[in-house]
């Protein structure tokens, strides 16, 4: 059975840095994209950032460039999103997702990211930057 349990939320003052982890179990990473999404209250869930599970490719989007970075560790089943210079707008309940799907189309579904594409989701984690 497909697990994601995602680890790592909390409260952090702007300009502060979180690091979220997404361990998962029931599959293997190679076969697989992993994405972040996130949702703010009152808004719809948008695509963060993505990995592509055979190759390593990774997605950001436009926001969160430059500030936050993923990566996996494959030997671990695990994939972790490290997120620096924090913003309010960042403020979100944070998910990673998985995806399966031939390892030649796996970074174009990253590079896409949506979230109808992602079958299984983890419980969330809620990130609140606020001073």
């Amino acid at each position: 059975q497909l697990q994601l349990v995602e680890s790592g939320g909390g409260l952090v003052q702007p300009g502060g840095s979180l690091r979220l982890s997404c361990a998962a179990s029931g599959f293997t990473l190679d076969y697989y994209a992993i994405g972040w999404f996130r949702q703010a209250p009152g808004k719809e869930r948008e695509g963060v950032s993505c990995i592509s599970g055979n190759d390593g490719r990774t997605y950001y989007t436009n926001s969160v460039k430059g500030r936050f970075t993923i990566s996996r560790d494959n030997a671990k089943n695990t994939v972790s999103l490290q997120m620096n210079s924090l913003k309010p707008e960042d403020t979100a309940v944070y998910y990673c997702a998985a995806v399966h799907g031939p390892p030649a189309l796996l970074f174009r579904t990253c590079m896409l990211l949506q979230e109808t594409d992602f079958g299984s989701w983890s419980q969330g984690t809620q990130v609140t930057v606020s001073s």
